[in-house]
C-alpha cells in the first residue's frame, strides 16, 4: 500500500468529498432535516483547502455521518451517500478512505436505480477515474482489484 503525502492525501480528499457530494441528494431528498452528512463533506473540504484540522472534529463528523447511515438503513441509497460522506471526511486522518467514499458512491448509484445498476455503476466509476488526479489512478485500480465488492467489479467488465 502506498504511503501518500499530504499533497495527495488533500487531493484525494477534493476527490473523494466530489465524489460524495453527487450522491448527497440521495439522502438530502429522503432526510432533509438531517445536515450530518453535509457537515461531513463541509469538513473533508475545510481540510482539502485549508491542510488544518483537529483530530476530534474530523472524528466526530466521520462518525455522526455513519450514525446517520446506520439510522436509515432501510434506505440503502441514502444509507450509502450518508457512508459515502463519513468516509471522504476520514480522509483527513487516512488517506485511503477516499476510495471507501468512493465505493460507496458506486452502491448509492446502484441503489438508488437497482433496475439499472450495473449501468449506473459502470458511468460512475468511469467518472470517478477519469475525476482522480492521474499520479493517482493507479493506487485506486489497485484498491478496487483489492478491495471493490465482486458485485461492483463485476460491472466493470460492461462494453
Amino acid at each position: 500500500m502506498k504511503k501518500f503525502n499530504k499533497q495527495d492525501q488533500r487531493a484525494l480528499a477534493t476527490w473523494a468529498a466530489e465524489s460524495a457530494e453527487r450522491v448527497l441528494p440521495f439522502f438530502e431528498k429522503a432526510y432533509p432535516e438531517d445536515d450530518r452528512p453535509c457537515k461531513a463533506i463541509e469538513a473533508c473540504r475545510a481540510w482539502a483547502r485549508t491542510g488544518v484540522f483537529r483530530m476530534v472534529d474530523i472524528r466526530k463528523v466521520s462518525l455522526a455521518a455513519h450514525a446517520a447511515a446506520r439510522e436509515v438503513k432501510e434506505n440503502d441509497a441514502a444509507c450509502f451517500a450518508a457512508r459515502a460522506a463519513g468516509q471522504a471526511a476520514a480522509t483527513a486522518h487516512v488517506a485511503q478512505h477516499a476510495f471507501g467514499a468512493a465505493c460507496y458512491v458506486l452502491k448509492a448509484a446502484a441503489a438508488a436505480d437497482p433496475a439499472n445498476a450495473r449501468v449506473k455503476i459502470a458511468r460512475e466509476l468511469n467518472r470517478l477515474s477519469r475525476r482522480l488526479p492521474k499520479d493517482l489512478r493507479q493506487e485506486w485500480q489497485d484498491w478496487q482489484s483489492r478491495r471493490l465488492p465482486k458485485h461492483l467489479r463485476s460491472a466493470i467488465r460492461l462494453p
